[in-house]
């Protein structure tokens, strides 16, 4: 039977973060029409600036708001699930997302980068984990900042998980 440890990456247990460590994630992902239109509606946001591209293009007159703008639970999901494979494969539980900042609008055809830092690690009232706060971020194509935010997990300890 293949074990657990094996399908995850080596180097992302608690052990491995260093407080002032930054990531460069590897991948990016071009925000496509059908990904704001699509989660835009399925989470019920009926804010037109999403999805009704003839009312942006004669209201706005600001550069950046004359055509649709992406829903920024997108913008935000999206940094947080290009960050996963490198901080998130061996998190127990997602313990809080704070300070989150929208700060650049995201348009069709934008691509989104991620990169994170290593903010605080400290002990857990678990002997097989301890809690590791991060800050996210996401640029685009642009190196313009998107997003910035920071989450708290408990992560697993290797040595009580590493070999399960």
């Amino acid at each position: 039977m293949t074990q657990t440890s094996s399908r995850t990456s080596a180097d992302n247990y608690f052990e491995n973060f260093e407080v002032g460590q930054v990531i460069a994630h590897a991948r990016g992902k071009t925000m496509t029409e059908m990904d704001n239109v699509l989660l835009t509606n399925m989470v019920m946001n009926t804010a037109q600036g999403h999805f009704n591209e003839h009312l942006m293009q004669r209201s706005s007159g600001i550069p950046g708001f004359d055509t649709r703008i992406v829903f920024g639970g997108i913008n935000f999901s999206l940094v947080i699930g290009l960050a996963a494979q490198d901080t998130g494969e061996q998190v127990l539980r997602e313990l809080g997302m704070d300070k989150i900042r929208l700060k650049t609008p995201v348009h069709h055809g934008d691509t989104l980068y991620a990169f994170t830092e290593v903010l605080e690690k400290t002990e857990s009232d678990r002997t097989d984990a301890g809690i590791i706060r991060f800050k996210h971020f996401g640029i685009n194509q642009h190196d313009k900042l998107v997003y910035e935010g920071e989450r708290t997990v408990l992560m697993k300890r290797r040595g009580a998980w590493g070999d399960l």
